[in-house]
């Protein structure tokens, strides 16, 4: 059959100028070495589905899945039947996408703007089948594999191999509609081509919706930042705690470099406090750790004279929004112990796995001592709450019967214990300041290192391993999971987390099996990474009273690193000048580019379950937009000098030497973006 193009060239033939009706999801293609001159035409970067997906449950088989060896037998949908494991099984949901707003993902990633006729734009082919509705998808590699299946639904119209009954379909073609069909076809495959170029071979395919989400993220935050000087300071607080910059390398700024070192005073050159590194800070002796006898564990693991209210309030323990505030009211200030202790009790852990009752209270009385109760935020209430909010998430309808009983164990230790010993400070002043954790770990999540550490060690005192009656099998598995949940806990590792959850997700979405297996380490980790990270960025999605202590509670920490940080005549951090920050802007920036598009994804993965965490989000959002003061914000430090020192250098963006090089290669490459996204040119600090 004669197509009427040359499809036998050495070379792929660049689109040109050519609008692809096919896909309303691609970016424009503007590499001038390649494209004709004055080709301009936008490609948006979101592709529309029909249905979003409902998510019901294939039921763990505790023997489906193995930590230390992987996949189990059932490794197809079509061993399902015979080999149950634990899945997620998309079905059609009738309803429609809804009318809440949607994140900054969803936005076309040229130009942000998906228009109406872009959305018309698509087709709807053998993609997605009958099983999806208005669905978008923004991930690349599902994207890709959405177009795959595009150019093979237009290659059996094209050339019509299964038969003469099918030939009626490439009758109906005119020569020229033929012929269009053809050039579109060869133009997916093209694009298709170049996206999988791009991919670099010791990364993972995840890593190109990580790249997209971190170039989109911050094009938002340049122009919030233009807008005011509060809108500047919140800009670079998220892209400075967000954004996982280790792998970057600047451009010199030689002003910039000069200017901080003017700054920085001589002691800072030196280590902060001098210690044996072989050792692990922070662990010390507690008085009641071999006082404790099981006929003396009181009802809820602590002694108080509140019980009746205490009890109360634990009554909620299975609800999202538990009032914590209460319970450590109620509990002489021991939040942690007795919030662990019900939920422990609640899912019948402590028999499952044959832990002592008086160690068990042991080891938590002596965990929430490591807690430091003057750190404003990161004490034991975050603890407990994180805790609780991770063992509510294990319980959603979608995810019941997904996970065993040693990965729900696994997942509420690594709550438990994920913020211990946190002194306060963020990973980067510990760097910035030479301290001995950053250079005891390498300046590589450098309190997540520690909190583990010590929350293993902890176990080592007496009488608090509440993992003695494991088997070492079991102990391994258990301590691999908590560390990579622990780990995860990095905020500088959030956008990788989102875009591996959603690119997992959407590219089940696509395929025609509709199912997202869990029966390897792989993919379940990846489930319960996100699930502690979620729950770690909860406080937007509680009722308002909740998250607005909580919102009090997270500037009075930031505000005393920021008073220590003016001490030592270093560099504020962004939100840390208790004189300058924006607590309304910061929440709304900090909803808008990091919890949404989060909880919007895991919303996403346990459909219907997590509408109403989504509504009150929204709420809780709108309520801070709302107090924003309807005044002109100061305007911006010139450099000269004058206005507030420390926030007076506009956040902006430089071109990292990687960037340079992609650009070479050519924007057209789509979703790909830069190895790590724009670089924020710090100015020093946090």
């Amino acid at each position: 059959i004669t197509l009427g193009v040359d499809l036998c060239r050495g070379r792929r033939r660049h689109s040109g100028t050519l609008q692809l009706p096919p896909l309303s999801w691609r970016q424009a293609e503007r590499d001038l070495s390649r494209a004709p001159e004055g080709d301009t035409m936008a490609r948006p970067t979101t592709l529309p589905f029909h249905p979003l997906p409902q998510i019901n449950i294939i039921h763990a088989d505790p023997d489906s899945f193995d930590v230390e060896n992987g996949p189990s037998a059932c490794c197809s949908p079509s061993g399902l039947q015979a080999s149950p494991g634990s899945g997620l099984v998309l079905h059609p949901n009738l309803g429609a996408h809804g009318q809440r707003r949607e994140s900054f993902l969803y936005r076309s990633d040229s130009d942000y703007d998906l228009s109406p006729k872009s959305r018309e734009l698509s087709r709807n082919s053998s993609i997605v089948g009958e099983l999806h509705g208005e669905d978008l998808i923004v991930t690349p590699f599902a994207q890709v594999l959405a177009s795959l299946r595009t150019v093979r639904n237009n290659f059996t119209t094209l050339t019509n191999p299964l038969g003469p009954e099918f030939v009626s379909a490439v009758c109906l073609l005119t020569d020229e509609s033929y012929q269009k069909l053809a050039m579109e076809t060869m133009e997916e495959l093209d694009w298709c081509l170049d996206q999988l170029e791009t991919i670099q071979t010791y990364r993972s395919v995840s890593d190109m919706a990580s790249n997209k989400f971190k170039r989109m993220l911050n094009r938002e935050l340049t122009h919030l930042s233009e807008m005011s000087r509060s809108g500047n300071q919140v800009s670079e607080f998220i892209s400075n705690t967000f954004l996982d910059k280790q792998n970057e390398l600047e451009l010199p700024c030689p002003m910039a470099k000069t200017r901080e070192w003017k700054k920085r005073p001589h002691h800072q050159t030196q280590l902060e406090g001098q210690g044996t590194l072989t050792q692990i800070s922070g662990v010390r002796k507690l008085s009641h750790s071999t006082g404790l006898q099981g006929s003396s564990i009181s009802r809820f693991g602590v002694k108080t004279d509140q019980e009746d209210l205490l009890s109360k309030d634990l009554e909620n323990i299975n609800k999202w929004g538990l009032n914590i505030f209460r319970v450590a009211e109620h509990s002489h200030n021991r939040p942690l112990t007795c919030t662990m202790y019900t939920i422990f009790q609640e899912r019948d852990l402590m028999n499952t796995f044959k832990i002592p009752t008086d160690t068990f209270v042991t080891f938590m009385m002596t965990l929430e001592a490591h807690y430091h109760s003057d750190v404003e935020y990161h004490n034991s209430l975050h603890a407990a709450d994180v805790a609780q909010s991770t063992h509510i998430l294990l319980s959603t309808p979608a995810l019941d019967a997904v996970f065993t009983d040693l990965e729900i164990l696994a997942a509420v230790f690594a709550a438990a214990i994920h913020d211990v010993d946190h002194p306060g400070v963020s990973n980067q002043f510990l760097i910035n300041t030479n301290s001995e954790l950053a250079l005891m770990y390498n300046d590589e999540s450098v309190l997540e290192n520690h909190h583990l550490a010590v929350g293993f060690k902890l176990l080592q005192e007496d009488n608090c391993d509440i993992f003695q009656n494991l088997t070492k099998k079991e102990r391994q598995s258990l301590r691999r999971m908590v560390i990579d949940m622990v780990l995860a806990t990095d905020m500088s590792k959030h956008m990788s987390l989102l875009a591996d959850l959603k690119t997992m997700v959407e590219t089940k979405k696509v395929t025609s099996s509709g199912v997202l297996l869990l029966d390897n380490y792989t993919d379940k980790i990846q489930v319960m990474r996100n699930m502690v990270h979620c729950a770690d960025l909860s406080n937007p999605t509680k009722s308002l009273d909740l998250y607005r202590q909580w919102t009090d509670r997270i500037m009075n920490e930031f505000s005393h690193q920021g008073d220590r940080e003016r001490e030592k005549g270093m560099e504020i951090s962004p939100m840390c000048d208790k004189h300058t920050a924006s607590v309304e802007k910061s929440q709304v920036g900090f909803i808008d580019y990091i919890v949404h598009p989060l909880w919007e994804t895991w919303a996403d993965l346990v459909h219907p379950d997590a509408q109403d965490i989504l509504d009150t989000l929204e709420d809780n959002r709108n309520w801070y937009q709302s107090m924003i003061p309807q005044r002109p914000s100061p305007p911006f430090c010139t450099g000269d000098g004058e206005g507030d020192g420390e926030g007076g250098h506009r956040f902006q963006f430089e071109l990292t030497l990687d960037d340079e090089q992609d650009g070479e290669m050519g924007v057209e490459e789509g979703e790909r973006g830069t190895e790590e996204g724009w670089s924020p040119v710090e100015q020093g600090g946090v």
